[in-house]
């Protein structure tokens, strides 16, 4: 009798078994571990876990399989956006490693490893089961991540974001199944049919899809959860939930407006993503200015840098594809280097992400100070920064596609977030009125580590923009 599945199709998700199986361990091991070893132990098989998976991914670039009779492809596009993920997670895992109670480090790592399966399933995910699958097991690993926290504020964000995002999901399953009734397949591949463009439970079930899409991308109007969760959830939990769920759903956006949706009906569809994508520019970057947290004002930094990547994607052109995909690359290592400053300054109670804590940093902390003006410049666009470059690339593709309103929009947010990123820089470096805060921690090696290599990509891609080719998403 012969098996249904091949070596291949099980070789094609060798990068999320290798992370299941570093998840155990890191329990396993917890079991036999004093509390002196439990933060590093935890942590140092995770990142291994992180690495061997990078590394089985990387070599399924350019190597295109339809695995598991279509519902997850591996090839150039996949593999890209599970770096991508992985990054989020390496660099959320040494934050565990510099701050929070030892004694959780165990259970909260390995469920951070399981979420970061979900979003590199939907990074591979060609049909509606596995997008289905891999945005489940992303989403009820954070839900008990945002509470794994002693604080009540991180039980109140993890309440809502249970709330809102099974709303969200709701919408994008019972578009699935419009879509389902409206095609009689769950693949991708068979939605790219003209005939379906003149079926009503098709559009309804395209719009009801891309809703929830929307509301977990938290583009308005389905943003307001955002700032809320960031600020209740823990540090490491915040970085990990700013980047890996953005890309494992922008993974599944792209590919399914790149190779589902019919070309005589998609623009028609996707408008209304592009017109909330430039209203999310506007709303995110405005809602900044008052904000004097910094998960907060990164939460809704988030919002206007998503609003971003959309234009890139706007006219679903290839090249626009390659920008987004750069874009959100180096907004990764930007997110990800401002929450590692702000471990690095923080204590238990997370003291880093008060933007008081910031007043002096300059004196107290230099190297810091100069790590977090790098993100905080690369956020707003501003040279020598690979967000300067990737806002450029960005700019160019929306005019030549034929979105010079989506540009125009984009300029003017941007120009409205330089006081919110500047008020910060200004804090560090001015000499304050009072006494200075001090910091509540003198050293925190990883947490300088991770800030430094950030630093260092985020300029460093602004000389060497790698956008890579052969990474059309495919759908069969």
């Amino acid at each position: 009798m012969r098996a249904p599945f091949t070596a291949a199709d099980w070789a094609a998700i060798y990068p999320v078994g290798v992370l299941t199986a570093a998840a155990l361990l890191v329990l396993v091991a917890d079991l036999f571990s004093s509390r002196r070893e439990q933060r590093y132990g935890s942590v140092g098989i995770a990142l291994l876990g992180v690495a061997g998976a990078a590394y089985l991914a990387a070599r399924q670039f350019g190597h295109n399989h339809d695995a598991f009779f279509g519902g997850f492809i591996v090839g150039g596009f996949a593999a890209v956006f599970q770096e991508i993920i992985l990054i989020a997670a390496a660099g959320s895992l040494i934050l565990y490693a510099s701050i929070g109670p030892p004694q959780r480090v165990a259970g909260t790592t390995a469920i951070m490893l399981w979420s970061t399966c979900g979003a590199m399933l939907m990074a591979g995910a060609a049909n509606l089961l596995m997008i289905f699958l891999g945005l489940e097991l992303l989403s009820l690993g954070l839900y008990a991540l945002c509470a794994a926290s002693d604080r009540r504020a991180a039980r109140e964000a993890a309440l809502k974001y249970l709330i809102l995002s099974s709303t969200a999901t709701g919408f994008l399953l019972f578009g699935a199944a419009l879509l389902f009734g409206a095609t009689g397949s769950v693949r991708l591949a068979d939605f790219v049919n003209p005939a379906f463009a003149v079926n009503p439970l098709y559009w309804t079930g395209a719009g009801m899809f891309l809703i929830g899409l929307v509301f977990k991308l938290s583009l308005v109007p389905f943003h307001t959860w955002t700032p809320d969760v960031f600020e209740g959830a823990p540090l490491p939990v915040t970085a990990f939930m700013s980047v890996a769920t953005k890309a494992g759903t922008l993974a599944v956006f792209a590919r399914f407006i790149y190779a589902a949706l019919p070309a005589t009906i998609a623009q028609d569809v996707l408008l209304p993503v592009w017109i909330v994508a430039g209203v999310s520019m506007i709303v995110g970057n405005v809602g900044m200015l008052a904000q004097t947290d910094l998960k907060r004002l990164l939460g809704y930094s988030g919002i206007a840098q998503v609003g971003y990547i959309i234009v890139a994607l706007a006219g679903s052109t290839p090249l626009g594809l390659r920008y987004a995909l750069y874009y959100l690359a180096a907004y990764a290592f930007m997110n990800l280097g401002a929450f590692a400053v702000a471990a690095a300054i923080s204590g238990e109670a997370e003291e880093g992400a008060h933007l008081s804590s910031y007043r002096g940093l300059g004196r107290r902390r230099p190297w810091l100070a100069a790590a977090m003006t790098a993100f905080l410049l690369a956020l707003a666009g501003l040279p020598p920064t690979a967000g300067f470059l990737g806002k450029i690339l960005i700019l160019a593709t929306a005019v030549s596609n034929g979105y010079p309103w989506l540009a125009a929009l984009l300029i003017v947010g941007t120009a409205i977030s330089l006081y919110a990123y500047a008020k910060v820089i200004r804090a560090m470096y001015e000499r304050p009125e009072g006494a200075e805060p001090s910091d509540v921690r003198p050293f925190v090696p990883l947490a300088w580590l991770s800030a430094g290599i950030c630093a260092v990509a985020v300029i460093v891609m602004a000389f060497y923009p790698l956008t890579p080719s052969n990474i059309l998403p495919l759908a069969h």
